[in-house]
C-alpha cells in the first residue's frame, strides 16, 4: 500500500518588503530571528489576550515573505495583518494566491510548498494523497492541525499542545504576556485529549468524571463502528483514562500523538 500524504491547496499571503521579518516577528508567536532563508516554521497568530486565531508556517527570502494558515482562514489572517501595517514597517501584502502543500501523514512530519500545477517530486509522486476520512483520522489521533471545534475563539495554543510554536524567549508580540503567564506558574485550566467510544457523540457533548464536569467534545468521526474524536479535558481530569458522555457512555482518555506540554 502506499504511502499517505496530507495534499492541501492553499492560499498564500506575500508579504514584500524589508521589514517582512520584523513585522511577522511581533505578529506572531514563534522565534523568527534565526530562521534562515527558505526554511518553514509553524507560529500562531493570536489575540492580545492569548486567544488562537490562526496556525501559520512561513518562510522567509530576501525580498520578504510567504505565509499560509494552516488552521483559520486566511482572509482573515490578510485583513488582520493589513490592518496593523504602517509605513514604517516597510511591509507591502499582495493579494492571496494558491499554493499546494505536501506533508507525509506522521506527526511534526516535515513539509514541502509546491506550485498548484508542477507535477509531484519524489517520493511524493510514490505515495497517495490521503482521503478526506483518512486525513480527519490522523488529524484526530495526531491532534494536528485543530479544527473549527478546538480552534473556537476561546482556546489557548498551550490548552492544544502548539508549545513549539510560542517562544518564552522572544521580545513583544501579539498575545505574549498571556503567554508568559500560561508558560509559568498560572499554567492551563484544559488540554486537548483524544476519545474513542462504541456509542456515538457529537461535538459539544459534556463529559464527566464521578459525576463531576470533566470537559467536552469538540471533534468526532465514525470510524469503522467506533466513534473518536478530539476533547477538551479539565486539568484535574487528564490523569483518568476513562471518562463518560452526557448519557453513561464510557470514553477511552489518551494523548494525542503531536500534543506538547509547556515543559516539553
Amino acid at each position: 500500500m502506499s504511502k499517505l500524504f496530507w495534499d492541501a491547496q492553499v492560499a498564500r499571503l506575500r508579504l514584500n518588503g524589508s521589514g517582512a521579518r520584523q513585522f511577522l516577528q511581533g505578529q506572531t508567536s514563534a522565534d523568527l530571528n534565526a530562521l534562515a532563508s527558505g526554511d518553514l516554521l509553524q507560529t500562531c497568530w493570536l489575540t492580545a489576550t492569548g486567544r488562537l486565531r490562526a496556525v501559520l508556517e512561513l518562510r522567509l527570502d530576501a525580498e520578504g515573505a510567504d505565509v499560509i494558515v494552516l488552521a483559520g482562514e486566511a482572509s482573515a489572517v490578510r485583513a488582520g495583518f493589513d490592518q496593523v501595517i504602517f509605513p514604517a514597517d516597510r511591509v507591502r501584502l499582495q493579494p492571496l494566491a494558491p499554493l499546494r502543500r505536501l506533508q507525509w501523514l506522521e506527526p511534526h512530519a516535515a513539509a514541502l510548498w509546491c506550485d498548484p500545477d508542477a507535477a509531484l517530486p519524489e517520493p511524493w509522486a510514490s505515495g497517495q494523497p490521503a482521503s478526506a476520512a483518512a486525513f480527519e483520522q490522523w488529524r484526530l489521533q495526531s491532534g494536528f492541525p485543530p479544527g473549527p471545534g478546538e480552534l473556537n475563539g476561546e482556546t489557548n495554543p498551550l490548552e492544544l499542545g502548539l508549545v513549539a510554536q510560542i517562544s518564552t524567549e522572544k521580545g513583544c508580540y501579539l498575545g505574549q504576556e498571556t503567554m508568559a503567564k500560561l508558560t509559568g506558574q498560572a499554567g492551563v485550566k484544559q488540554q486537548l485529549r483524544c476519545w474513542s467510544c462504541p456509542n456515538p457523540l457529537a461535538p459539544a457533548a459534556k463529559l464527566t468524571l464521578n459525576g463531576e464536569r470533566a470537559g467536552v467534545i469538540t471533534s468526532a468521526l465514525d470510524h469503522d463502528g467506533t466513534w473518536m474524536g478530539l476533547a477538551l479535558v479539565r486539568r484535574q481530569c487528564l490523569a483518568s483514562s476513562t471518562l463518560e458522555g452526557p448519557n453513561g457512555e464510557q470514553l477511552r482518555i489518551s494523548r494525542p500523538e503531536a500534543f506538547q506540554d509547556p515543559e516539553a
